[in-house]
């Protein structure tokens, strides 16, 4: 049995050989760096996604602007969008893709994440990564060099105060000895996967992470980099990737490689994430950045024509899958 079977974001997004499909924020297409992000835009497509059953939404952590690195993501606070999220839907898991532990305090950051775990109803899904936009460690005064073992302290303290009431910590960055961390997640923990390396090893990944979160990459390394990563633990942890796409109105496009996807119609898109499926991927995170129609429309389509084949975990989908 999982330890988080019964949370509501991680039961509705991972089983073991089951794929569900995510969408990244912004909800949109764009050129250049910067979306438009309109709020009442947005959030009726983040209802509407909830509504045609997709498993998940999620945001990117990108503190500051590097004009020569490129996209923002969603450009707000993680946090406080995450809120605002949370307050608009009822049971889609939220998702981070991923927190920079590494330019975060960590209790804030245990802080934050428990109050959305808590404000949602349990639908966080937490992913966390070192960084690596090279301006940003100046900005805040933080050793590149040192993001591995900064990575690491911030997941111990996580899962300290999350799981323990009072504890004593001392670390690089944290003298604990006196007071509280509150709330406390329901669970005593909530689900971290991590993403990339994150400067780690794989057996690390394996036996710290409650899953692993990865790019795209040729599928067959994909099947060797998941076959590895799973020999470290006894246990089921799900794998997780991300994915441009730009969906053609030709049902039957065939793929043309995009950065980090493709240019594809959707039934050569099913038939590849069926694909990613077999190998032992999870959990797809859909990035329509590169669209060029109406992100209305590929949303609706990829609800209505390719949701079917990897519904959320939901209900009677949850018990018999």
């Amino acid at each position: 049995m999982n330890k988080f079977e019964n949370h509501k974001g991680f039961s509705r997004m991972f089983k073991e050989n089951h794929l569900t499909l995510g969408l990244f924020f912004p909800l949109e297409s764009y050129a250049g760096s910067i979306p438009e992000m309109n709020i009442e835009k947005q959030m009726k497509l983040a209802k509407r996604a909830e509504e045609l059953n997709f498993a998940a939404l999620f945001v990117r952590d990108v503190p500051m602007y590097d004009p020569h690195f490129g996209d923002v993501g969603q450009m707000y606070d993680p946090w406080v969008y995450l809120g605002y999220i949370a307050a608009h839907t009822q049971n889609i898991a939220l998702g981070t893709a991923s927190v920079i532990l590494t330019l975060r305090h960590p209790l804030h950051v245990a802080k934050a994440a428990a109050s959305v775990d808590h404000i949602s109803g349990e639908r966080l899904v937490l992913g966390v990564a070192t960084g690596d936009r090279p301006i940003e460690f100046p900005a805040f005064s933080v050793d590149f060099e040192e993001r591995g073992l900064l990575f690491q302290e911030a997941l111990s303290v996580m899962r300290k105060v999350w799981g323990e009431n009072f504890p004593a910590i001392r670390t690089p960055r944290v003298e604990m000895s006196l007071g509280d961390l509150l709330p406390k997640p329901r669970l005593s923990d909530i689900p971290v996967l991590v993403t990339g390396h994150s400067s780690q090893s794989v057996e690390w990944i394996a036996q710290n992470g409650d899953g692993w979160m990865y790019y795209p990459r040729n599928v067959q390394f994909q099947a060797e980099l998941i076959k590895n990563w799973r020999s470290y633990t006894d246990q089921f942890k799900p794998f997780s990737q991300s994915l441009y796409i730009d969906l053609m109105e030709d049902p039957n496009h065939r793929p043309v490689p995009i950065h980090l996807g493709f240019r594809i119609g959707r039934n050569p898109l099913i038939e590849f994430i069926q694909f990613l499926k077999s190998v032992g991927v999870n959990h797809v995170i859909i990035n329509l950045k590169y669209g060029h129609r109406p992100v209305e429309e590929v949303i609706e389509e990829l609800g209505e024509e390719v949701l079917p084949h990897f519904p959320a975990l939901t209900g009677k989908q949850q018990e018999n899958s």
